[in-house]
């Protein structure tokens, strides 16, 4: 099972969209890699929807999007036209999911990733998240039970505050949303922490010496 900060596994794949191979075919690319139990299933259903809705904000985020289940192409076709023919929520309708979605019937991917676990599922993957950045390093994991439905704005959020961290060496704080305050990073010298406290800068307010935040500068 690979970890925060190594790189994602490789893999060579049939998907809905034809051959996929990762992470070639995603080079200088932010991917939201995520794995769904199965096709033809309410809760899935509602997060495909959902992240179709979504797929556009993400490709202005330069983030794309992958899906996979231990379920045929043949399967995620016939699901996927469903969904666009048929499927209203929540005021989405004729919803065409656009981005590719794994074949994984030997469980090869799911395997990979971790996406299988025992306990849950012999046969289904967890619904499990893992977005990946340009350079293909995992930079963050989020798996929820079979029951429980994901909550995409979160994962947009999460991949907002790391292309920032990426960009700008900035932290963010509990509960952060873009246009909020971030944190600096904290001195790690003396010579620095004298330096810090005896300076007043427009926008940057210190709570003490190790937590000091400063406007967003996209605010």
């Amino acid at each position: 099972m690979p970890l925060i900060g190594d790189d994602a596994p490789s893999f060579a794949a049939v998907t809905t969209q034809g051959m996929l191979n990762f992470p070639e075919d995603y080079k200088g690319k932010w991917v939201i890699l995520f794995s769904h139990p199965a096709d033809f299933t309410p809760v899935c259903t509602t997060e495909f929807m959902t992240f179709a809705s979504m797929q556009e904000e993400f490709r202005k985020m330069n983030t794309e999007l992958i899906g996979l289940s231990i379920d045929s192409v043949f399967s995620h076709i016939a699901w996927l036209k469903r969904i666009e023919e048929k499927i209203e929520y929540k005021g989405m309708k004729n919803l065409e999911v656009k981005f590719p979605v794994i074949a994984d019937l030997k469980m090869d991917v799911a395997k990979k990733y971790g996406m299988l676990q025992p306990n849950a599922s012999t046969t289904q993957a967890v619904r499990a998240v893992f977005i990946i950045d340009p350079n293909a390093k995992i930079r963050a994991m989020l798996y929820y039970p079979l029951s429980t439905g994901r909550n995409m704005q979160e994962i947009k959020r999460l991949v907002t505050a790391l292309q920032k961290n990426e960009a700008e060496k900035v932290a963010t704080p509990a509960n952060w949303q873009p246009g909020d305050d971030v944190i600096i990073p904290p001195p790690n010298t003396m010579e620095a922490v004298k330096e810090r406290l005896g300076k007043t800068e427009e926008g940057k307010s210190c709570l003490d010496w190790f937590i000091c935040l400063k406007k967003d500068s996209q605010k």
